[in-house]
């Protein structure tokens, strides 16, 4: 199917229905080769890429950074950025390459993100990312969404959150992902900040209830499906999983199309292995190497009996000189007679 019929055919609710669930775009993560791994897991969930800076497209030239796989679908792009004009170069150039969403990062707390205006500390300014998801829906015909924080710093997020959503509606935002946990800018580091503070998500189901029109997919500290399911029998949209998708993404990405679709068969993570084994071939044609892919392979049997010869097997041969497809098939020799899906 071609970019045009796959966002076509994603119009008219097919993306909300995969944004039901979500895998968190991740820095130095979900890059291309992990999204093909999770689109093996699922064929239904829905994909971000990595945060893609505008100016690293606009300025730099780095469409590298739009490569993805057509298996991807149904993939959106995050960007990141604070200057209206050219978050809507940006997000012609993803439409253009046929990603299904543009994605606007109003939630990365780090120092790095920090000093390009944009990231969380946006949240002080919604009134910027209003402009900015106004510019890229005028020049896009896919759905512009936000991924945004509950607040930051001293920032009361019951007073602030309704006004930043009320803002990026009113802009044309009609799907926002809400992190719930406020970010601090001074203080914590990024790590420090998955934890302290604490999560509020009341707080998002409450923005739900004062929302209603609005599809709010709710993230932060989630790592079952079973918690997924909790959160959507509560009248969420969706969900959105981060580290714990990339850790085990077995656990939750296996059984997602029929825990949270009702549709097909959960994926056998040895099968999984077999299947992508002509894409790391393609990679090793193009003079790409194996670890690049098998980095993103670690956790695939996390949990399970032969775990860690699984890791070790690839962690140790995937890095050397001309490693092919069979490092990955002869480590699953020694784990699959052990795994029960």
């Amino acid at each position: 199917m071609s970019n045009l019929a796959e966002n076509t055919a994603l119009k008219g609710g097919g993306l909300r229905r995969a944004a039901r669930l979500s895998v968190a775009p991740m820095m130095d993560w979900t890059d291309r080769h992990c999204r093909y791994l999770h689109r093996l897991l699922s064929g239904q969930a829905l994909l971000y890429t990595e945060m893609v800076t505008a100016p690293a497209l606009v300025r730099g030239g780095a469409m590298h950074l739009l490569r993805y796989s057509p298996q991807e679908h149904p993939v959106a792009l995050q960007l990141g950025g604070s200057d209206p004009k050219e978050l809507a170069q940006a997000a012609r150039l993803g439409t253009e390459a046929g990603y299904d969403e543009v994605n606007l990062n109003c939630g990365c707390p780090s120092d790095r993100v920090q000093s390009g205006t944009f990231g969380a500390v946006l949240m002080k300014d919604p009134g910027r990312v209003a402009e900015c998801v106004a510019a890229m829906r005028e020049v896009v015909d896919v759905d512009v969404t936000v991924k945004c924080r509950i607040g930051v710093d001293e920032q009361n997020p019951e007073e602030v959150l309704p006004t930043f959503l009320d803002q990026i509606r009113a802009a044309g935002c009609e799907r926002v992902t809400i992190h719930a946990r406020k970010a601090w800018l001074q203080g914590l580091s990024p790590k420090e900040n998955r934890d302290i503070p604490s999560l509020d998500y009341d707080l998002v189901h409450r923005m739900k209830a004062a929302f209603p029109d609005l599809h709010i997919s709710i993230n932060g500290g989630i790592t079952s499906l079973d918690q997924a399911r909790t959160h959507l029998e509560a009248g969420l949209d969706g969900v959105m999983i981060g580290r714990a998708a990339y850790h085990q993404p077995t656990d939750i990405l296996a059984e997602a199309d029929p825990l949270i679709y009702g549709t097909g068969q959960a994926a056998d993570p040895v099968e999984v292995v077999q299947k992508i084994v002509p894409y790391v071939e393609a990679h090793l044609v193009e003079g790409g190497r194996l670890h690049q892919i098998t980095r993103h392979m670690l956790g695939l049997f996390a949990g399970r009996p032969g775990a860690r010869a699984w890791r070790r097997a690839l962690s140790e041969g995937a890095v050397h000189e001309g490693a092919g497809p069979e490092v990955m098939l002869q480590a699953l020799e020694r784990v699959a007679p052990l795994v029960e899906v």
